[in-house]
């Protein structure tokens, strides 16, 4: 397993699967850290999905596609379709709203979520294996097709496998300076 430090310096949003499978082992593995991952009042209101039905990757792949969200952006696509339909395993990630508490009109499922969404990355990267969060997708779809009952929030799409090309290595986005995101004391410009 990978240093925490290293995982995190080294994680990017991989979009592309070889077909080798992930072990089920693997998978608990990453699902037993994330479930480790703080949470309003400690309700843990996420729930997530194993997908490993290929028919059900596939569609999942198309319902990730929005024509009418992406189109009006200039896209042609979601760039994570492919992936998805290319990844041996699917993990979606689920929130139960009333698990979880809203202040000043916040909904902290979401930030329930997005803890664990970063949990679950780190540790796929940890693995040495590829993910990337998919936030774009037709949600009644992905719930019909999955039995997710009507109370319950789809909010993450994780297509998780190997690089499709291990040699490889994605390059690091440019990522701002400290001085240019870090205030000391009170916000400057």
């Amino acid at each position: 397993m990978m240093d925490i430090f290293d995982a995190i310096k080294t994680r990017r949003s991989i979009r592309r699967f070889s077909d080798k499978p992930v072990s089920q082992e693997d998978i608990e593995t990453i699902l037993d850290l994330v479930r480790y991952s703080p949470s309003w009042a400690n309700m843990q209101c996420w729930r997530f999905i194993v997908v490993r039905d290929r028919q059900k990757i596939q569609k999942i792949s198309e319902l990730s596609y929005v024509e009418s969200f992406l189109k009006p952006m200039g896209y042609k696509a979601n760039p994570a379709t492919k992936g998805i339909g290319e990844a041996p395993v699917v993990i979606i990630s689920c929130a139960d709203p009333s698990k979880s508490g809203t202040i000043w009109n916040q909904a902290y499922y979401m930030t329930d979520i997005g803890i664990t969404s970063q949990t679950l990355m780190l540790a796929v990267r940890g693995l040495g294996l590829g993910t990337v969060f998919v936030g774009i997708f037709d949600e009644d779809a992905i719930r019909s097709l999955l039995n997710i009952p009507s109370n319950i929030r789809v909010v993450g799409v994780f297509p998780i496998g190997y690089l499709h090309d291990e040699k490889k290595e994605t390059k690091m986005p440019e990522r701002k300076p400290l001085s240019e995101i870090v205030f000391h004391e009170k916000w400057q410009e």
